[in-house]
């Protein structure tokens, strides 16, 4: 059964609650890159959706397409203190680096399907470059595992059904028996962690 995506605007929020998270979403950057949690929650609400909407278009995969809309959050996160307004909007910048990402996440999918090809194709030997790749790949996956179990129990279960169960905060909620504000706390939360862990090897 399809679910709604978790990016998608949560139904109980009406219109003026969105509209007032979307307002100077350039201050609100300005105080994410000083590590304002509350203000990234609000980055978050507002932009998830654009961001995840971006990125379906590219990858359309919708498991590679949350996952990668995962990543451009964190890269948010991370990347905040580099935006500068005069360059252009908040959504701009962010739909840039949503359509980047998703880009190279089919890239990086073709290249596999590629390799593969090759290696059914030739008897022995892979060229080094792709063996590098492969390792760092499997590093990669390893290091999130790692992150992951870094969490706490509430903040693990909320990104693991958001993310790769496809349930929306809503669906979370009762499904943890927990409040909704909770649920969304948590998950900031648990991004934010994810991003310090996975920032700490880049």
């Amino acid at each position: 059964m399809n679910r709604p995506s978790p990016f998608a605007p949560d139904p109980a929020e009406g219109p003026a609650d969105r509209t007032a998270d979307r307002t100077d979403l350039a201050q609100v950057m300005r105080q994410v890159a000083h590590g304002d949690k509350e203000a990234f929650s609000v980055l978050y609400d507002a932009l998830a959706p654009l961001v995840f909407g971006i990125v379906i278009k590219v990858v359309r995969d919708r498991a590679q397409s949350e996952e990668v809309a995962q990543e451009v959050m964190i890269d948010l996160w991370r990347q905040a203190a580099r935006y500068r307004p005069d360059s252009g909007s908040v959504t701009t910048w962010v739909a840039t680096i949503a359509h980047r990402r998703a880009v190279d996440r089919v890239r990086s999918a073709q290249a596999s399907s590629d390799r593969e090809h090759a290696q059914a194709a030739r008897e022995q030997g892979t060229a080094f470059d792709e063996v590098v790749e492969q390792v760092e790949t499997r590093l990669d996956s390893e290091q999130v595992r790692r992150c992951l179990r870094g969490l706490t129990e509430l903040q693990r279960q909320v990104v693991t059904m958001a993310y790769y169960q496809g349930l929306t905060y809503r669906e979370v909620a009762e499904v943890l028996h927990t409040p909704l504000p909770t649920v969304k706390t948590r998950m900031r939360d648990g991004l934010i962690r994810l991003r310090d862990c996975m920032g700490v090897t880049t």
